[in-house]
């Protein structure tokens, strides 16, 4: 049977649906892959790191925070430019930019020990990149996902709380 990773974000959902869309897909553990574990916005407050952690050990979750994988601060400012550029908000983004998916594997992506990350993968069930985009498509977490499955033949599962 070939080993699966779930992607999820933040934005678009409540932590109830965020939840249950973890549970729902047998996630066991949350690995969180953002620099800053915070998320702007009332609605979006049980993002927040101990609010989150409280929330999913509440719903028997596990979680790790990975930040070896997460873009650095130049990086999300590329991205944040090139969204402005042509009048994207970072909450409604859609895709990367090319500029930022091929810096990304370059300076992250290629040097990074995926170890870790295996490592902190459930005997049982699955684990979930999670960053805040609702569509994996506009974040870098789709990009390790991309990378487990070329490479370790790993079957990605996109959850849209």
């Amino acid at each position: 049977m070939q080993p699966t990773i779930a992607t999820v974000g933040v934005y678009g959902a409540t932590v109830e649906r965020f939840l249950r869309a973890l549970t729902d897909a047998d996630v066991r553990v949350v690995l969180d892959v953002r620099q800053r574990r915070g998320v702007r916005g009332p609605q979006y407050s049980w993002a927040n790191s101990q609010r989150l952690q409280r929330a999913l050990a509440d719903a028997g979750l596990g979680y790790r925070h990975l930040p070896a994988l997460a873009p650095t601060t130049e990086l999300r400012h590329l991205q944040y430019a090139i969204d402005e550029a042509t009048g994207v908000g970072k909450r409604s983004r859609e895709r990367l930019a090319p500029e930022y998916i091929v810096r990304y594997r370059h300076e992250i992506l290629n040097h990074a020990d995926l170890s870790e990350l295996l490592n902190a993968l459930p005997d049982e069930g699955i684990g979930a990149l999670m960053c805040v985009e609702r569509d994996p498509e506009a974040c870098h977490r789709s990009l390790i996902a991309e990378r487990l499955a070329e490479e370790r033949g790993f079957v990605v599962l996109d959850l849209r709380p």
